[in-house]
C-alpha cells in the first residue's frame, strides 16, 4: 500500500465522506485532530469478538472482512467493507464489546474516529447525529435484505444477484457486456452469500456453460445481462 500518511490531508478526506461532508471546514479540522490513521497488513485483525469498541473505522485503502467464527473455526462473513465505507458505529454507540471480528483482506489503511470525538460533534451540532443514524440505518437495511435473500432466494439467485449488483435496476435489455471484478477470494464471497465454496464454483461453471458469463480468475464478464437476470428466476 503506497500512501504517505505523513502527507495525508485528514480534513480534506473527511470532506468527501458523506458522513462528514456537511461539517464546516473548522469542524472538520477539529474532528481531524481526534482521528488516527492505522496501517494493517493483509491478515491483520482490526478487532476481535469481546474487545472494547471505543471508535468506529473508515476504510481509506484496502478491504476489511467482518465475520463471526464458530468454536470449530468455521467462518461466516457478515460484510465486506471497501474504501470510503465505515463500520463499527453501532457497537461504539452501545458501549458494548465487539460482537464480531474485523480482519484486513489486503494491505489496508483505516481512519479511526473515537467515540469521544463523535459525541463532541453531536453536542456541538445535533444534526451530526442524523448522519450517524443514516449510516447505521443503511447497514440495517442491508442486513434485512440479506435475511430476505437467505429465506426467499435460492443459492443461484443470490449469486446472480451479487454479479448484477452494480447493474441499474429496471431495464437490462440494452446493457452490453459487463465486467465484474471480484474484490476478494471466491471462498470469501461464497461465505458472504451463505453458500459453500463448492456450490459457488459449480454455479459459476454452470453459468459459463450456458454462455452467460466468461470467467478469467477474478474477472467475470457478463455476456448477456438480460438472460442472466432471467436465468436466476427459474
Amino acid at each position: 500500500m503506497k500512501m504517505d500518511t505523513e502527507q495525508f490531508d485528514m480534513p480534506r478526506y473527511l470532506s468527501v465522506l458523506p458522513l462528514f461532508s456537511d461539517l464546516s471546514q473548522l469542524e472538520r479540522e477539529r474532528l481531524a485532530q481526534s482521528c488516527q490513521l492505522r496501517r494493517l497488513a493483509r491478515g491483520d485483525m482490526v478487532f476481535r469478538v469481546g474487545e472494547e469498541c471505543e471508535a468506529f473505522h473508515v476504510v481509506v485503502v484496502g478491504q476489511v472482512k467482518l465475520y463471526v467464527a464458530s468454536p470449530s473455526g468455521h467462518e461466516k462473513v457478515i460484510e465486506l467493507i471497501g474504501p470510503g465505507h465505515s463500520f463499527a458505529e453501532a457497537m461504539m454507540f452501545l458501549s458494548m464489546p465487539c460482537i464480531l471480528n474485523a480482519q484486513a483482506l489486503a494491505d489496508t489503511l483505516l481512519l479511526c474516529v473515537t467515540k469521544k470525538a463523535v459525541l463532541g460533534e453531536i453536542d456541538r451540532d445535533p444534526r451530526f447525529s442524523m448522519h450517524m443514524l443514516a449510516g447505521i440505518s443503511r447497514r440495517l437495511h442491508g442486513l434485512v435484505r440479506d435475511v430476505e435473500g437467505y429465506a426467499l432466494q435460492s443459492g443461484m439467485q443470490r449469486l446472480i444477484g451479487y454479479l448484477l449488483r452494480d447493474v441499474q435496476d429496471g431495464n437490462v435489455s440494452n446493457v452490453g457486456i459487463v465486467t465484474v471484478s471480484l474484490p476478494v477470494s471466491k471462498a470469501t464471497i461464497a461465505s458472504r452469500l451463505s453458500l459453500t465454496p463448492e456450490y459457488f464454483s459449480r454455479v459459476l461453471h454452470e453459468l459459463e456453460a450456458e454462455s452467460l458469463i466468461e470467467i478469467d480468475k477474478r474477472e467475470i464478464r457478463i455476456l448477456d445481462v438480460e438472460r442472466l437476470a432471467n436465468y436466476g428466476s427459474h
